[in-house]
């Protein structure tokens, strides 16, 4: 395979899996509506089709246009679409969905392909918008995935969990590196043993192409750091990678509410733990970066951006009444 049509590209995910194939030789073409900035638009080797990948006859213009060998579905969110997708392209030699962790439905550690269940998905959920029904329509589409490739289709899937890394415009590791960057001490809900396993960006793009090459089709892979850390990790990982120190202060469901806070209110907190298996990529060769590289890497770019988090921050004031109430205990 040689030629690859990104449906996306622009963005987060799919920007750094279009640098992942031009340095893996692949001619790349970006298909999407064009509303964001193209970070490839002087860049000769990367092609771009408008289109809006919910109409169908878009999608096959473009698989006209391009005659791709490989296509990667980076903005999948609804099952119909899917649906086209798999249909539209059932002649190419791979055909990669991003699906998600939270397509699994049962609180199981850790969470393995083709042995922990998946979400149900109502045919309300398959139309609906929410956050509240992401899990059940990314499970659905890899149902539907499951069953193109039963018809012959090379249809493959890619389940990360929480994704970071530079660019991430959720900003939801940008709260946690603000915070390290700025303060001398740091809430951290609970004893700082949470863990909600994540996923570093180039890693998932690498998996993606990966999984393309020497996948099975009607098969789903999970994509995670093979390091998982904890959140009370996740703090100090950032510390190291950013050269400072940081005192790390852990905050019970009491403390928290005399501050009108809860666990929840922090991002990146989970109460159970999600993790994933990654033993399935591994075997085919996939490799994920160290937790710490990854971490420099991510702590660079938030400095270069103007990203800070704000929209998960609790509070700052908010916190400091919790310090204040921990340091009177």
């Amino acid at each position: 395979m040689d030629n690859a049509l990104v449906i996306g590209g622009t963005r987060f995910i799919g920007r750094h899996l279009v640098s992942e194939l031009l340095d893996s030789g692949y001619a790349v073409t970006i298909f999407n509506r064009g509303n964001h900035d193209n970070p490839f638009e002087d860049d000769p080797r990367v092609q771009h089709v408008q289109g809006d990948r919910t109409d169908d006859e878009a999608l096959r213009t473009a698989k006209l246009t391009v005659e791709p060998d490989a296509v990667f579905d980076c903005v999948a969110y609804k099952p119909a679409e899917v649906a086209s997708a798999v249909d539209i392209f059932a002649d190419v030699d791979a055909y990669v969905y991003i699906s998600s962790g939270a397509a699994y439905g049962s609180e199981v550690i850790p969470k393995r392909e083709n042995e922990t269940a998946l979400c149900d998905c109502t045919d309300e959920q398959a139309t609906d918008d929410s956050g509240a029904s992401y899990g059940p329509r990314k499970a659905e589409g890899d149902r539907v995935v499951f069953e193109a490739a039963s018809r012959g289709i090379n249809a493959m899937s890619v389940r990360p969990c929480i994704v970071y890394g530079p660019e991430d415009y959720t900003e939801r590791l940008d709260y946690w590196i603000d915070r390290v960057l700025n303060y001398d001490r740091v809430v951290v809900p609970g004893d700082g043993t949470n863990v909600w396993h994540r996923a570093y960006v180039e890693d998932v793009a690498s998996a993606m192409r990966v999984v393309a090459e020497a996948g099975e089709p009607g098969e789903a892979y999970n994509v995670s750091d093979r390091r998982l850390v904890t959140l009370e990790e996740l703090v100090e990982v950032i510390a190291d990678a950013a050269d400072t120190d940081v005192e790390v202060v852990h905050a019970g469901e009491r403390e928290l509410a005399a501050a009108d806070l809860s666990m929840d209110d922090f991002v990146l907190y989970r109460d159970y733990p999600h993790v994933l298996s990654t033993d399935k990529l591994a075997r085919l060769g996939w490799e994920s970066t160290p937790v710490e590289e990854a971490m420099r890497r991510s702590v660079a770019d938030h400095r270069e951006s103007d990203r800070d988090g704000s929209e998960h921050d609790p509070g700052r004031d908010a916190e400091a009444r919790v310090l204040s109430i921990l340091d009177t205990l």
